[in-house]
């Protein structure tokens, strides 16, 4: 086992290789790249699992890269290239906005497989597969507990991720669907490009220009855990009930104290052990699905011990 370092520009890179058995690979003929959006928990859970996969897997050598923010395009562009430099195999990768596209053709141009994680990007047919979660459906889930909760004449304020992310934009679709069957108005909406900040921002508008708002719904886990401290801070003597995404970075302590009622947990451990594998036998010419699908739940205080 041998982990390495690279430390360049503002985006840290880590190779790490390990012991088990992988299936017709042999020790050292395999070497893969791993990257992620940004630096929060989903992600370092991905980056864990597949660390392990690699552990279980001598044949596997993983080049980790993260950029530094939900919108770090150029620095996720700049990994892309790296690691094909580097002479990465494959690449399994959570794209962080359909412009790295073009960087990504250039690795596949070099034949270098891709595997995409968590979201796909739209009209790109060089992925040989995508694992993530259904988010159209997720969302659902989402907005199927808020139609058990709202009545008719209720309100809702809506806290976007990244505006042009098809999985975030689904989980605002999906729960607008789960959501029909009662007549609930859409008050207020606006991005946070899933930052705590923003989504403090977005929610503090939001109860300002409408006081009586009887839920909010945010479609990653920071602004979700950024309206639970809008809404604190907000000094209501009512309720409002709070839905998120993600179930990370500070909501579980919201659901916990009872600021937020519910959050859609996706299963990153998962969803990256899925991705890597689909990755290693597409390399070793295995078939394998176009779409593979890491599921999704609800989480609220009563069942969150189970997460």
């Amino acid at each position: 086992m041998r982990l390495r370092i690279l430390l360049g520009g503002m985006v840290l890179a880590v190779s790490y290789a390990g012991s088990g058995l992988l299936g017709p690979a042999q020790a050292d003929d395999l070497k893969i790249g791993f990257i992620t959006k940004f630096p929060v928990p989903f992600y370092t859970t991905m980056e864990d699992a597949a660390k392990k996969y690699a552990a279980d897997h001598p044949g596997v050598e993983i080049t980790f890269g993260q950029g530094t923010s939900a919108t770090d395009i150029e620095g996720q562009i700049s990994l892309i290239e790296s690691m094909v430099t580097q002479g990465v195999q494959g690449l399994a990768i959570t794209p962080v906005d359909p412009t790295v596209a073009p960087a990504l053709d250039k690795a596949v141009a070099a034949g270098v497989t891709v595997v995409l994680m968590d979201n796909s990007i739209p009209d790109w047919k060089g992925q040989t597969s995508l694992a993530t979660t259904d988010n159209y459906n997720a969302g659902k889930i989402a907005g199927e507990y808020l139609k058990s909760v709202l009545k008719d004449g209720d309100t809702i304020g809506i806290l976007e991720g990244v505006p042009g992310v098809p999985a975030l934009d689904d989980r605002v679709k999906g729960m607008q669907e789960g959501l029909q069957g009662v007549n609930v108005e859409v008050v207020g909406q606006g991005a946070t490009n899933c930052t705590e900040e923003l989504g403090i921002n977005v929610a503090q508008d939001i109860l300002t220009a409408n006081p009586d708002v009887t839920a909010i719904y945010s479609a990653c886990g920071p602004p979700a855990a950024g309206a639970a401290q809008a809404i604190k801070n907000a000094n209501l003597d009512r309720h409002v009930i709070l839905v998120g995404f993600d179930f990370c970075c500070g909501e579980p302590e919201a659901i916990a104290a009872g600021t937020e009622d519910a959050s859609v947990a996706q299963f990153p451990a998962k969803m990256a052990e899925l991705g890597v594998d689909a990755l290693v036998k597409a390399i070793n010419g295995e078939k394998v699905e176009p779409l593979i699908d890491s599921g999704a739940a609800l989480v609220t205080k009563e069942n969150m011990d189970q997460f």
